[in-house]
């Protein structure tokens, strides 16, 4: 499965990305390890990187999770990553967690991304509701949350832990899967 718009493709992790993966998250480290700091801890080196992407493709066959790329389509180059995470099969319930290379933001890339990503998401992987989880300063993403038609819905006090060990009230967003609704 590959979903490709303009000269971007968003395909699931594979083993052939480990590389590719740990260049992006050294050159972003400083930018991901305040709300993705396990990804970096695990991405440093490219053995960890093997390691890492060797269990996420593992979660994904298993549909535990799902790790995709963001890659540019001239030169395959990761940009940015999609989480489909913290699944709760019963209530059919997804979190997405996104992040994007230094030299990308500012484009829309997330915005489309995510909004390629849902019906993948409701139809695919048969969830009913997604939810995003930002820190309130985080403009940006409270920005490709409402873009792409998730609602807030509440603070959510002592929810993520930051790379520096801070403990951060977030803010919930929902989106529900009209055709899952009745």
């Amino acid at each position: 499965m590959q979903i490709d718009f303009e000269n971007y493709c968003i395909s699931p992790i594979q083993e052939k990305d480990a590389w590719r993966l740990c260049d992006f998250v050294v050159s972003n480290s400083e930018r991901l390890k305040a709300y993705f700091p396990k990804t970096v801890q695990q991405n440093l080196t490219p053995t960890l990187a093997e390691l890492f992407v060797a269990k996420k493709v593992k979660e994904f066959m298993g549909q535990e999770e799902f790790l995709f790329t963001i890659k540019e389509n001239t030169n395959r180059t990761i940009i940015g990553l999609l989480y489909v995470k913290e699944l709760h099969k019963v209530k059919h319930q997804g979190e997405l967690a996104y992040c994007l290379g230094y030299q990308h933001e500012g484009k829309g890339i997330i915005t489309r991304s995510i909004k390629k990503l849902i019906p993948w998401c409701f139809n695919e992987a048969k969830l009913h509701t997604l939810q995003i989880i930002v820190h309130n300063s985080n403009l940006t993403s409270k920005k490709v949350a409402d873009n792409n038609g998730f609602v807030w819905k509440q603070t959510l006090p002592k929810e993520h832990t930051a790379g520096n060990g801070e403990i951060l009230d977030m803010e919930l967003y929902e989106l529900h899967n009209p055709k899952a609704e009745g």
